[in-house]
C-alpha cells in the first residue's frame, strides 16, 4: 500500500495546526535591521511607551475617577439570615390525615417545604378539622389556638443554640 492508500487515522503525535493558521512570534528590540529594533513598534514617547507597558489596570480612565468609585454603593447580604418556611393550618389539614405526626422532614417529604431551610412556622390562616401532632419552631397564637381545638398538639421544637468557647 502506498501513502494515499493508507486510511488517514488521526492520532495526536501527529497533529499539526492548519496551513497558515499559526504565525511566528515577533522578536522585538533586536537592532534596527530587524524592523522592530530601538522602540520594538511602540513609538517614540508617551504613556504607551513605557514600562511596564502603560494602562495596564483594569477600568483605569487616565487619572479619572474611575465609574465603579464614582456610582454610589448600595445593598448588604446578610450571612446570618434565616431561612423560615410558613405553613397555614389549612393546608396541613389537607394534606396530612388524622393523627398523623407533622414534622419538617414530614413537610418536606409531602412537598410542603422545598430546598433548604432554617426554621418552620405554623401560621393561622383556614381551618384544622382533625387532629394532628405539630413539630415547628414557631407558632402563631391563632394557629395554636386552632390546633389545639382540634384536639392536636403543639411541640416547639428549640433551635441549636452554638456553645460558647469560654466556660
Amino acid at each position: 500500500m502506498t501513502d494515499q492508500e493508507t486510511p488517514q487515522i488521526p492520532i495526536l503525535s501527529r497533529l499539526r495546526p492548519a496551513q497558515g493558521a499559526t504565525h511566528s512570534k515577533k522578536r522585538r528590540g533586536r537592532g534596527v535591521g530587524s524592523g522592530l529594533g530601538k522602540t520594538s513598534g511602540k513609538g517614540m514617547k508617551g504613556q504607551k511607551a513605557r514600562m511596564p507597558g502603560g494602562i495596564s489596570k483594569l477600568h483605569f480612565e487616565g487619572g479619572q475617577t474611575p465609574l465603579e468609585r464614582r456610582l454610589p454603593k448600595f445593598g448588604f447580604k446578610n450571612p446570618f439570615t434565616k431561612t423560615v418556611v410558613a405553613i397555614n393550618v389549612e393546608t396541613l389539614g389537607s394534606r396530612f390525615e388524622a393523627g398523623s405526626v407533622v414534622n419538617p422532614e414530614a413537610l418536606v417529604a409531602v412537598g410542603l417545604a422545598k430546598g433548604s431551610f432554617d426554621r418552620v412556622k405554623i401560621l393561622g390562616q383556614g381551618n384544622l378539622e382533625h387532629a394532628l401532632t405539630i413539630h415547628a419552631h414557631a407558632f402563631s397564637s391563632s394557629a395554636k389556638e386552632k390546633i389545639e381545638s382540634a384536639g392536636g398538639t403543639v411541640v416547639p421544637i428549640e433551635d441549636k443554640v452554638k456553645a460558647s468557647a469560654a466556660v
